[in-house]
């Protein structure tokens, strides 16, 4: 977002027109933004025959699935409903991946007969998988090389208490499964966490993956996951994707030399491609002065913005309306009844009632974890693409709250 003429602009569109054209609140989404990450992605990790997978659960709108799609990225998916998503978006089987956890057999023979790759995270689905299967479906196994790679306790997922993937200690069990079963291996998998800090931490992760790697003599592929870091806040830490690449890119040349043949390098960003190209747009409804603090009630809650009181996520917050105002300090809170808190005590150009608010880094687990708590409606998405907005998700209305409830006479 930029200030042209003390105007808001997303990609050329005007921030105040498309808040009193679509009404609020609204999310706001810029395929350039997202276009720019893709790229950076490629270019860190060239040299290598490197494959993107966007984590479609950061944001599944199919238009944005459509996008990737186009860009030639693969997707990462991690229930039945995504992958269904992904081919309806246009994307080819092979190119998703399905990374469940703790998902039933039968989900996953749902899943099976759609034709995608298969990712497996525990020891009990894979040996029924290959009583099931034996060697005529491969698969990928996803591994817990228990590490800490940093990040909220929420999204750190490698660490030894976590539930998603197989031990690295279990490989021994884990071979034992596939002779048993002539399972087929063409992938390994593994996945720490969001909000990674520390390129090292990283790839010591990978060593252990790669080494990991060597006891298997047919892969095709192996993904990193991702949980690269995105600044949130001015002068905000973030990974350093270009030194993240330089190291990673020469172990993996080097182990594919030592296992003699070239397999794809494999990334699943979600994050790190859409949070910064989406805006929460939202409108003041009062400012209320207490005793001691100075709130600015919006037209939206923890229903529409769960990230600030589930992660105590930071989302720095802008006046549009006021880009030249002096600023002040306030706490913005939504309307819903709960403690809804976006911000304490946050220096804000000064807000007066009926002022839109910004929201950044809104294109990661926003809208994707939305509700119809309150029995509010979930609310507009617009698409930046070209200079040009472009409403793909309507507002809800009350006949969406009732399409899937039963009427009857008591």
């Amino acid at each position: 977002m930029q200030l042209v003429n003390n105007r808001y602009k997303i990609d050329g569109a005007d921030v105040l027109s498309l808040c009193n054209k679509y009404g609020s609140p609204l999310y706001v989404y810029e395929t350039s933004k997202i276009k720019d990450q893709y790229s950076r992605m490629l270019n860190a990790f060239k040299g290598v025959n490197v494959k993107i997978n966007y984590a479609c659960k950061a944001l599944t709108n199919i238009n944005i699935l459509k996008f990737f799609n186009k860009l030639g990225s693969g997707l990462d998916a991690v229930s039945v409903q995504e992958v269904e998503l992904g081919l309806k978006a246009g994307f080819n089987a092979g190119d998703i991946i399905y990374t469940p956890n703790c998902v039933s057999i039968d989900e996953i023979e749902k899943v099976v007969k759609l034709g995608v790759r298969i990712n497996i995270d525990n020891i009990s689905i894979l040996e029924q998988f290959g009583l099931l299967h034996g060697n005529s479906i491969p698969v990928c196994i996803r591994i817990n090389p228990h590490i800490l790679a940093g990040g909220h306790h929420k999204i750190s997922t490698g660490h030894i208490d976590s539930k998603f993937g197989i031990s690295v200690y279990q490989m021994p069990h884990v071979h034992r499964v596939m002779e048993a079963n002539n399972m087929r291996v063409e992938g390994l998998h593994m996945h720490t966490g969001s909000d990674i800090l520390d390129v090292d931490v990283f790839i010591k992760g990978a060593s252990i993956l790669l080494d990991v790697a060597r006891e298997f003599r047919e892969l095709e592929y192996i993904d990193f996951g991702s949980g690269f870091k995105v600044p949130y806040k001015p002068d905000d830490i973030f990974t350093d994707i270009d030194a993240l690449g330089k190291k990673l890119t020469g172990d993996f040349k080097k182990f594919c030399n030592d296992y003699r043949k070239d397999l794809t390098l494999i990334f699943e960003p979600g994050k790190f491609l859409v949070s910064e190209a989406g805006y929460f747009l939202a409108k003041v409804n009062v400012i209320k002065q207490t005793t001691s603090t100075v709130f600015a009630g919006i037209d939206t809650g923890l229903n529409h913005l769960i990230r600030p009181m589930f992660y105590d996520a930071y989302h720095h917050i802008i006046n549009v309306s006021n880009p030249k105002g002096k600023p002040r300090i306030y706490t913005v809170v939504g309307y819903i009844c709960e403690t809804d808190t976006f911000g304490w005590n946050r220096k804000i150009n000064e807000i007066t009632e009926g002022d839109y608010l910004a929201f950044l880094n809104a294109g990661a687990y926003c809208y994707a974890m939305a509700s119809n708590y309150n029995s509010r409606y979930k609310p507009v998405e617009v698409l930046i693409h070209e200079g040009k907005d472009y409403l793909i998700r309507q507002r809800e209305t009350m006949e969406d709250l009732l399409r899937n409830q039963v009427i009857i006479d008591i």
